[in-house]
């Protein structure tokens, strides 16, 4: 086994924002033990640190960058310090997301459908902007949106989620054909039902069941772990992915077929 199968990103620079919990963390700890340099964004800033220390504890190379995805100075700032920090950039991905609704859209506050496009798509085009200009300085790069399977098909009561998912896979593909001839493939993994706190409070506000609604949102019945997606994205990170792009893989337990 080569160094290339144990360490796939060996030498190589990441960016994850959504960093501090959840599939985010999870995703960190994969890319860190694949042996990337991995600079972790989020604007909670205790969790963010408790998640980098643990990474460095085990051995990885981290820092920790205190952003606010929404605000196009903090994009900027995250992916020039990456670069100032590690010289690179060759991996980003992009998982900040807010989900709160309980209602329908008729009875959504304006300011909220507006948090949450600012969180979850316009945050991916501040990101994606500044990401795609180091790697095109660079060595190109791969870059990894988090989607969801909202991207595809509504659930209730939930129009502006829905609505930012969706673009953030306009933005992928529309970024997959502008860039990928320069040497940046852009993807997206679509995570079903993970369990991660989001999902928990999300059934919590509507007083589901959490083992019922397992077996409704899975063929498996049960919920994915936040590490599922993280393998996902390591493969699209990693040169195994050379010929992928502008693609959405889906990580849902079989939430689609249904």
């Amino acid at each position: 086994m080569t160094e290339a199968d144990v360490r796939p990103l060996a030498g190589r620079v990441a960016i994850v924002t959504g960093a501090a919990g959840g599939m985010g963390a999870a995703i960190c700890r994969c890319l860190a033990e694949a042996g990337a340099a991995v600079v972790l964004a989020d604007i909670n800033v205790a969790a963010g640190e408790k998640v980098a220390f643990a990474i460095r504890a085990a051995g990885g190379t981290v820092d920790f960058v205190e952003t606010d995805v929404s605000a196009a100075a903090d994009c900027e700032a995250l992916v020039s310090h990456t670069v100032d920090r590690f010289g690179r950039l060759d991996c980003a991905v992009n998982g900040a997301a807010l989900e709160f609704e309980t209602a329908p859209l008729a009875d959504m506050a304006d300011e909220d459908f507006d948090r949450m496009i600012a969180v979850n798509l316009r945050s991916v085009f501040l990101c994606m902007k500044h990401e795609i200009r180091a790697m095109l300085a660079g060595d190109g790069g791969s870059i990894v949106n988090i989607a969801s399977t909202n991207s595809f098909r509504a659930q209730v009561e939930q129009p502006a989620y829905t609505a930012s998912k969706h673009g953030v896979l306009g933005l992928t593909r529309s970024a997959a054909r502008d860039y990928t001839a320069a040497g940046i493939r852009v993807n997206a993994v679509a995570p079903g039902a993970i369990d991660t706190p989001m999902l928990r409070g999300a059934i919590e506000r509507r007083g589901l069941d959490a083992d019922r609604t397992a077996r409704q949102l899975t063929l498996a019945g049960r919920f994915g772990s936040p590490d599922d997606i993280a393998r996902a994205v390591l493969w699209l990170c990693s040169d195994a992915s050379s010929f992928t792009t502008g693609q959405t893989i889906v990580v849902d337990g079989g939430l689609l077929t249904k």
